[in-house]
């Protein structure tokens, strides 16, 4: 579906009024502490706040997704993927009419628990926590926003909405059922989500407002787009091999039909812009349809209607499936892809292991009782010390305590 008007659809206007279908911040159902609201900002705004304001945000700078951060000052890290996403969640917002500063906030938090070293360093974690309650990504970043992050004099956490934190969990849909079964293809609900969800009901069987719906297809457009763009800079793909993947060999003979002569580098730049845009008009044109068929008229009825509203055409979720498997192809399976992936998982490996056999040498002061708490706390203080870390302080971290460290250069 294409758009002929962005203008119509507000994509290129100032802030539209607010849907009856929105979440609306002045009927939000509050924090966890009961706070007094600021003068001058929402309280989504404040969200989105604090979590730029929050140590966890800054760590995705040094924390990538395939290569390892010194490889090159181009690739993308978490931090740059996290701004790609927030700006088309934004878009998103805008043209539908719901509360951009809620899109962005769930956008710009959905990364923080991410570990170093991308998927291998959550996958080596999972294995190593698989005794106390495994790794999941998702719910380390709601153990942050609501545990770690340790900013505040009146409480642990960021102490954020109801609303984003219903976002963060859920922005993939619901997690159990009706009857609380475990829901989706992910298996088992981490502990941590179920234990939180028992004193803070996030409705784990409802979808989630259209703001936090926006942020998850902003991450699958931004995900592929700009893997596509770290593999052809990398050299692990080129252009032609795209070209097995009907979507982007009709966006690549448009961009060479209309500059013949241009260079293989734009070529590729023209090709990045145009899904972008081709992806996100779809997902306005669905969604759209989808509140006229739904016609919500508040955000109870969003949550309530039992699938995602703001989604991909039949045809984009080809096309979206299609590019999975040609990264999964020719990128996250290549070679020298997978020997990083091999030096990453023993880098996180031996540093847990080193940790949890001797408490003593992770860097700063143990919390009060650690050194002499059960297994289960122990190796969870030892996961949330290692899920922090970027990249180059897990690799030095190994240098200090070990003989020998994987060469990522």
């Amino acid at each position: 579906m294409v758009l002929e008007n962005a203008w119509e659809y507000g994509i290129g206007m100032g802030y539209c009024e607010r849907a009856a279908y929105a979440s609306n911040p002045a009927s939000s159902r509050g924090r966890f502490y009961a706070e007094n609201e600021s003068r001058t900002r929402t309280c989504f705004q404040r969200d989105r706040d604090r979590i730029i304001h929050s140590t966890a945000f800054r760590r995705l700078k040094h924390k990538t997704q395939v290569f390892v951060a010194h490889e090159g000052d181009h690739y993308r890290t978490r931090l740059t993927h996290t701004i790609e996403v927030s700006q088309i969640a934004r878009s998103l917002a805008r043209a539908l009419r719901i509360d951009e500063d809620l899109a962005e906030a769930v956008a710009l938090v959905h990364d923080f628990g991410h570990t170093p070293f991308g998927h291998t360093g959550e996958e080596t974690l999972n294995a190593r926590m698989a005794k106390w309650g495994g790794f999941d990504h998702n719910a380390q970043s709601l153990r942050i926003v609501t545990k770690l992050e340790q900013r505040y004099a009146e409480f642990d956490g960021l102490n954020l909405t109801w609303e984003t934190l219903e976002g963060l969990v859920k922005h993939n849909g619901p997690l159990v059922t009706a009857n609380n079964a475990d829901a989706g293809a992910s298996g088992r609900i981490s502990p941590i989500i179920r234990n939180y969800n028992a004193r803070h009901n996030l409705e784990l069987a409802h979808h989630a407002g259209l703001e936090a719906q926006a942020a998850a297809i902003a991450d699958d457009i931004a995900y592929n787009t700009h893997d596509i763009d770290d593999g052809l800079r990398a050299g692990l793909f080129d252009l032609e091999d795209l070209e097995s993947v009907p979507f982007a060999a009709g966006i690549l003979a448009e961009v060479r039909e209309l500059y013949p002569a241009l260079d293989r580098v734009r070529i590729g730049h023209e090709f990045m812009r145009r899904q972008i845009t081709c992806m996100v008009e779809d997902v306005i044109a669905v969604a759209r349809a989808g509140i006229a068929a739904v016609k919500p008229r508040s955000v109870e009825d969003v949550r309530a209607c039992g699938h995602a509203i703001v989604a991909f055409s039949e045809a984009i979720s080809e096309a979206d499936r299609a590019l999975k498997a040609f990264l999964f192809e020719h990128m996250y399976r290549h070679g020298d892809v997978l020997d990083r992936r091999k030096q990453a998982d023993l880098v996180v490996a031996e540093l847990f292991d080193g940790y949890f056999a001797d408490m003593g040498a992770i860097p700063g002061e143990l919390p009060a009782g650690m050194a002499e708490a059960d297994e289960s706390a122990r190796a969870r203080h030892v996961c949330d010390f290692i899920a922090g870390m970027t990249d180059n302080y897990a690799i030095s971290e190994h240098r200090r305590l070990f003989d020998r460290t994987p060469d990522f250069g």
